[in-house]
């Protein structure tokens, strides 16, 4: 299957707008199903003092890794048009960091689709996250129970 032409993915700087994202889909009269994930920053530490998370990437190293996720999701699930905006920089708390859209016809290819592309996008996307906190600043290290939630789309 492969992408379609209505794929959209950007790694940006920039925040994104749900609600434009969504309308770009929302007028497609075969699609429906249409289910979003907002990814956000969020202060895990036991004291609210997270000032800022930062990403980096390599460019084209990402882009490869996110167009791959894509293509694999179209190859799994009947689906329309999938949206990929995942935010590089740094970010405070509260703020979006990705967005994921996932169109179908039918809600379950949908759903699955957003969930494997997460799933993936955790693991396989190169981007390295960095805590700055009042205190220090950190690398965030790679989570088991992410890589848990991979595993179960390799069965």
């Amino acid at each position: 299957m492969g992408q379609t032409h209505r794929d959209k993915i950007i790694v940006q700087e920039a925040d994104f707008d749900v609600a434009a994202e969504y309308q770009r889909l929302a007028g497609d009269a075969t699609i429906g199903a249409v289910v979003m994930f907002v990814g956000r920053v969020r202060d895990i530490n036991p004291q609210p003092d997270l000032v800022s998370l930062h990403l980096e990437h390599y460019p084209a190293m990402t882009e490869r890794a996110l167009h791959k996720i894509v293509a694999q999701a179209h190859e799994r699930w009947p689906l329309d048009a999938v949206t990929i905006i995942h935010r590089v920089g740094s970010m405070g708390p509260a703020e979006q960091i990705v967005l994921v859209l996932t169109a179908s016809a039918h809600r379950v290819a949908a759903y699955d689709a957003n969930i494997y592309i997460m799933d993936y996008l955790k693991n396989d996307a190169p981007f390295w996250k960095k805590e700055v906190t009042l205190h220090q600043a950190t690398w965030v290290e790679a989570k088991d129970s992410d890589q848990a939630a991979q595993l179960r789309w390799e069965r």
